[in-house]
């Protein structure tokens, strides 16, 4: 079989849950699971990690960042949270626009290239702020720069990539402070290779999916630049892609009612 899995519209978004499972489901089923250490976030979220009591990662697939183990995951794909499941993962089957825990339950939340498949991404902002403690550490990524928006991000279900501006406004809006940030991803600045890759997943699928398990994924990976976190907003002249970490404001304590 050389189709796109069943469907996959390449060429606009798709910005329904059905839609985004079904490619997912397909592209987990045909991948494995990446160690989180083998990411450049490890070091930074590793250390975080060993002082978080309850941690959550929103749409891991089989690229989890945090730990594994006693770790939650949400994700909308049950082939990838089966395999984190045999890891010891704590997995749950759901979407960042309904998450399915109480207010205040974790003190670290990450959600990596997650919120620009959303189409109402003030709902997923809204979720983050509330299942975060005040004072947890909310990590996300986002691809920037609508002008690059292109098949490749289409076909992978993006419904937009960030202007900064109106990120910015965002995080302010659920009271997530940017502490630091950093360039993020391993998507290729490249048109022509991003173009290619939309050929390959569209027209030879089983093909394409070996190429990216046995060659592209391992040399991304090797190829990795050191996540360069610096406070506040970082220069954005050459990011595609950008990393916030952000502190969850306290939430203001309820007035006390008049005595009587």
């Amino acid at each position: 079989m050389n189709a796109i899995p069943a469907g996959s519209e390449p060429y606009r978004a798709r910005s329904d849950i059905a839609s985004n499972r079904r490619f997912y489901n397909s592209l987990w089923s045909s991948s494995y699971v990446v160690s989180p250490h083998r990411f450049n976030t490890w070091p930074l979220l590793s250390g975080l990690a060993a002082t978080a009591s309850a941690r959550l990662e929103i749409g891991p697939g089989l690229h989890p960042r945090l730990p594994i183990a006693g770790t939650h995951f949400v994700d909308i794909s049950e082939p990838a949270l089966a395999r984190l499941r045999n890891r010891a993962g704590l997995t749950t089957l759901g979407e960042i626009t309904a998450l399915p825990f109480p207010d205040d339950s974790f003190d670290q939340v990450c959600a990596f290239d997650i919120v620009e498949h959303i189409e109402d991404d003030r709902q997923a902002f809204r979720e983050l702020a509330r299942i975060a403690r005040d004072a947890a550490t909310v990590i996300l990524s986002v691809p920037l720069n609508p002008a690059r928006f292109s098949a490749f991000d289409a076909l992978v279900g993006h419904v937009r990539r960030y202007d900064p501006d109106a990120l910015l406004a965002l995080l302010a809006e659920h009271s997530l402070v940017l502490e630091q940030s950093a360039a993020f991803g391993m998507e290729p600045r490249s048109r022509w290779l991003l173009d290619f890759a939309v050929w390959g997943l569209t027209r030879r699928y089983v093909q394409a999916m070996r190429c990216y398990n046995k060659l592209f994924l391992p040399v991304g990976l090797l190829l990795q630049p050191r996540l360069a976190c610096a406070p506040g907003l970082i220069d954005l002249a050459q990011v595609d892609e950008l990393l916030v970490i952000c502190r969850r404001g306290r939430r203001s304590a309820p007035a006390s009612g008049a005595s009587s």
